[in-house]
């Protein structure tokens, strides 16, 4: 897999931290941010291939972050994930994101090996099966 600049948006320390060690590991860059906003904000300023959102955030939750994208930089690959929340299944909240726009789903808990597996499914090897960088 070519190695790409990612956002992981997971309200979730341990998540971050755990999925950051696997992406940085594969070769990647990759920048950790707690907020769907946070995300946003980071994507006004660097160019990102892609992002891992969560999809229940408690300050601008994956849902949202995944409109934005698909509105403001529409290039950059989308990867949900989710266990859940308290009022809502895991597998609907992945539903919705995948309805939204996400290219790919991952439901939590996930390991290394289902989550390079959906990293390879949103950037494929094949260059051109990929979306072109902005400037």
């Amino acid at each position: 897999m070519k190695n790409i600049s990612v956002i992981v948006a997971d309200d979730v320390e341990g998540i971050q931290d755990l999925v950051g060690h696997w992406l940085t590991a594969a070769g990647h860059v990759v920048m950790c941010v707690s907020t769907g906003q946070a995300a946003t904000q980071l994507l006004k300023h660097c160019h990102f291939d892609l992002v891992i959102t969560d999809i229940i955030m408690p300050d601008g939750d994956g849902l949202e972050l995944i409109l934005e994208l698909k509105q403001a930089s529409p290039e950059v690959r989308i990867l949900a994930i989710s266990g859940g929340g308290r009022h809502m299944q895991a597998t609907d909240c992945l539903k919705m994101a995948k309805n939204l726009g996400a290219h790919a789903v991952l439901l939590k808990p996930f390991n290394r090996d289902q989550l390079s597996a959906a990293v390879e499914q949103v950037c494929p090897r094949d260059e051109s099966d990929a979306v072109e960088p902005r400037n």
